[in-house]
């Protein structure tokens, strides 16, 4: 940011031959006037100003930076997903060649191997109810993360805002109290 306005470099400009006059009578030991003191309080906040600009900077850089750091954690997440819904396709497969499986074998099979095959398949239909549990319950736990995280950035970016935008309603309203100062 870091912007000055053409109503600062004129005052700054008006104030500065003062200001070197007063440096050079406070160094032969004079005192000070009311107005002296007012045209120091003055240059004392033209660089107050220019120091919360500075700072403000640095907040809008911090603020980039949290939104470049949010991107890289979604795209993360994102790339999680994508690993997920990949086994996910894995399982699925798998399940599709296991009943194929199962039915060639089912047909070759006689009556002998019926008790047998009822075991197996109660075998992996609990299997598979395992992992399909485990699976919403880690997709559960991404998603329930994911909500957290976007919160908690949201909350930070806010604040952020927040202090920014009240931080240049102040040096705003104080500029214009000055230059309604000086006007008069």
């Amino acid at each position: 940011m870091n912007h000055k306005s053409k109503i600062e470099d004129m005052l700054l400009e008006m104030i500065q031959p003062k200001l070197t006059e007063i440096e050079e009578r406070f160094s032969r030991g004079e005192g000070l006037t009311g107005e002296d003191v007012n045209t120091l309080l003055l240059k004392s906040q033209f660089n107050h100003i220019n120091h919360l600009d500075l700072r403000l900077d640095e907040v809008v850089a911090d603020v980039a930076s949290l939104k470049t750091d949010f991107k890289q954690l979604e795209n993360r997440f994102e790339g999680l997903e994508n690993k997920l819904d990949g086994l996910e396709n894995k399982f699925i497969g798998l399940e599709s060649r296991l009943e194929t499986k199962f039915n060639a074998l089912e047909s070759r099979l006689d009556t002998k191997f019926n008790a047998l095959e009822s075991r197996l398949d109660t075998k992996f239909d609990a299997l598979e109810s395992r992992i399909d549990a485990k699976i919403d319950s880690l997709i559960a736990q991404f998603n329930e993360f994911k909500m957290e995280l976007r919160l908690e950035i949201q909350v930070a970016i806010h604040k952020s805002m927040k202090w920014s935008i009240g931080l240049l309603a102040f040096i705003i309203t104080f500029l214009k109290a000055l230059e309604m100062l000086l006007a008069k």
